[in-house]
């Protein structure tokens, strides 16, 4: 029998080559005469934000931007953005960028279109909203941030909070397979299995709210993302393979907005939030550590979706057997693609574990959804051995 559940996305979903120079047709019932664009020194370094610009001012609109979004957004930084924002008086944000330039945009839309205190937001449905029209423009193929209802953003020196809510997800996301060919090899295999951490997480997370579909779109981007991520990163010009990428990242980013992400997250935000790594790494940091971890309970469900990634797990009948070499193997990716795989190579040492677990504790609305019961002494103990 299949229980109850819900399913939000994205209201809707342009995925074409060059969309991204045609933004003034796809989104032009939302972007109002003075849009704003939220992006990053990257992109602008880059210009790949340059024709969509271009097109917006030549269909009228006075178009103003914000280009110094970094990595792990601190909060000052999205009190900046809005400010700028009101400043132009914006009728839409639009968010143009990897991770960081969607989370900060959904918060400027949020903040300008209800007026409320991100203070009152930070968690899981304490928006309260209206928000400004919002259009997520996605430059990566990782985050998914384009179809989820959250944003994460530094507080403090270290914290990560979170808000959580439907009114974060667009009026429309536009995916633009051309914007990701310049994306440099590290950033193409981070993203890459950072992609995968979130279906792995959604098809396996003990959510009340895990549901058949989260799950299907789930396996359907482990298919895309396995078969397609060594060719992204070594073949950086196949337009192809970063399209796959692209819808992968999509779908998987759909699949745990709903059926929400677990411990590999909880894990990695303490080493974001401490040492700086970017997201990604750091989720692909811990990733097969974790999943060993769970494989005492969830040795059935890892050993379903392997075959997925790795094809050739099919070979492996016993269930607990292809789950361990499931976890192996993504290690073996993560080194084949270039990326560190131990902590010691970020510059993380033994003596830093106890604050890491501490820290990862704190994250209580992931840990709530892994297949197992993490406590600080099993979070120190897998830092240990993703040493």
């Amino acid at each position: 029998m299949i229980g109850a559940f819900t399913f939000n996305t994205s209201q809707r979903i342009v995925f074409e080559t060059g969309s991204a120079a045609k933004l003034d047709a796809h989104a032009a019932s939302f972007l109002g005469p003075r849009p704003f664009l939220v992006t990053d020194p990257g992109i602008i370094g880059l210009d790949l934000q340059g024709p969509c610009e271009a097109a917006l001012r030549q269909a009228g609109h006075q178009l103003s931007r914000f280009a110094d979004v970094a990595a792990d957004p601190p909060r000052a930084l999205v009190d900046a953005a809005v400010d700028a924002a009101r400043q132009h008086g914006a009728t839409s944000v639009i968010g143009f960028g990897g991770g960081s330039s969607l989370d900060v945009a959904k918060l400027v839309a949020l903040v300008l279109g209800s007026g409320e205190d991100l203070d009152d937001a930070w968690g899981i449905g304490k928006a309260k909203g209206p928000r400004l029209p919002l259009i997520l423009v996605p430059t990566t193929a990782g985050t998914g941030s384009e179809v989820t209802p959250i944003s994460i953003i530094t507080v403090g020196e270290e914290e990560k909070r979170g808000v959580v809510s439907p009114l974060l997800l667009p009026d429309i996301a536009v995916l633009d397979p051309l914007l990701t060919l310049g994306l440099p090899a590290p950033v193409t295999a981070a993203t890459g299995i950072d992609a995968m951490v979130h279906a792995i997480e959604a098809f396996a997370s003990r959510s009340a709210n895990n549901n058949p579909v989260s799950r299907t779109l789930a396996v359907e981007a482990l298919r895309l993302l396995g078969a397609n991520i060594e060719k992204a990163v070594f073949t950086p010009g196949d337009a192809d393979a970063r399209g796959a990428m692209l819808l992968g990242s999509l779908l998987a980013g759909m699949a745990f907005a709903n059926s929400p992400v677990a411990a590999v997250h909880a894990l990695a935000y303490p080493i974001g939030g401490t040492f700086h790594v970017p997201h990604g790494l750091s989720n692909a940091l811990v990733l097969p550590h974790v999943l060993k971890f769970n494989n005492s309970v969830a040795a059935a469900t890892y050993a379903e979706i392997a075959p997925a990634v790795f094809p050739q797990l099919t070979n492996i009948a016993d269930g607990s057997d292809r789950a361990e070499v499931f976890a192996a193997m993504l290690t073996d990716l993560s080194r084949n693609l270039g990326l560190h795989t131990r902590l010691r190579d970020v510059g993380i040492g033994k003596k830093d574990l106890p604050k890491l677990a501490r820290d990862a504790m704190k994250q209580t609305r992931l840990l709530v959804n892994n297949p197992k019961e993490i406590t600080e002494a099993d979070a120190f103990e897998i830092y240990r051995a993703a040493l």
